[in-house]
């Protein structure tokens, strides 16, 4: 009962584009969070830009960050993050996550990407906590949720874990201008998001493609949502998720939420 009770939180959040930095609001929001949450002794990242099976973990020692963007003035491609590895992190992953027919790959040149680092660098502007960062080797919702459960005994040894997507993410759809109207296909699924989380119900979320409104013009394409599902399982299962920043950005909902 007491490891339950000091469990580190969980967390899934919106990462943005790398303007992401330009924004005031946005950035004060993230750095207020980490604020309010114990100092973790390592992070793990699961980012929608990170599709690879079998599941495989990054970089364990510091190398340049992975820019998987295109079309950015320059100096969003100077950006650095120095976080330490994380090679005991990248054991105890392999250890929960290894079984018979199951392994894990490793990635040793493969830096943060910026679903990883964008946040991370308003949230821990130090860079002095190991991050590891790990993929997704699937985008089945189920699957997902499995994988965050058996990753759940890392937040009992300080382990932060992030899943990072978009709440809403259809560029070919976005809105028009920073604060502008939403459009109605990212209000209707973030509104009926906010309130299943609200709900803890785990079944329609992990069902969203049938029980969310507007569900295929919010994800055309479910890998930003996807990560959501490893940050439901590695929750605690009494623990609602509370919403800790809403609103929109170019129209894409930016919810973000806290489990425990």
């Amino acid at each position: 009962m007491e490891a339950a009770m000091s469990a580190t939180p969980v967390l899934y959040l919106s990462h943005g584009a790398p303007p992401l930095a330009d924004d005031a609001r946005w950035t004060r929001q993230l750095a207020d969070w980490s604020a309010n949450l114990p100092k973790p002794k390592a992070i793990l990242v699961v980012s929608a830009h990170w599709e690879e099976a079998p599941v495989t973990v990054g970089a364990t020692t510091t190398v340049p960050l992975v820019y998987d963007f295109w079309g950015f003035p320059e100096h969003y491609y100077t950006v650095t993050y120095p976080a330490p590895g994380a090679p005991e992190l990248a054991a105890k992953v392999r250890k929960l996550l290894s079984g018979p027919g199951t392994e894990v790959h490793e990635a040793p040149d493969r830096g943060l990407d910026h679903g990883a680092y964008v946040p991370l660098v308003e949230m821990y502007p130090d860079a002095d906590v190991p991050v590891l960062q790990m993929s997704m080797p699937t985008l089945d919702p189920h699957k997902l949720f499995e994988l965050g459960r058996k990753l759940k005994p890392l937040r009992d040894e300080g382990v932060l874990i992030i899943g990072s997507g978009f709440f809403t993410h259809n560029l070919s759809a976005m809105g028009v201008g920073v604060d502008g109207n939403p459009p109605q296909w990212s209000t209707e699924f973030d509104q009926w998001g906010a309130e299943t989380l609200r709900a803890n119900d785990i079944d329609a979320l992990l069902d969203f493609r049938h029980k969310a409104p507007a569900a295929t013009l919010a994800h055309p394409r479910i890998e930003h949502f996807a990560p959501l599902f490893v940050s439901l399982g590695a929750g605690s299962e009494d623990a609602r998720p509370e919403t800790v920043i809403d609103g929109y950005w170019y129209g894409l909902a930016k919810r973000s939420v806290q489990i425990g």
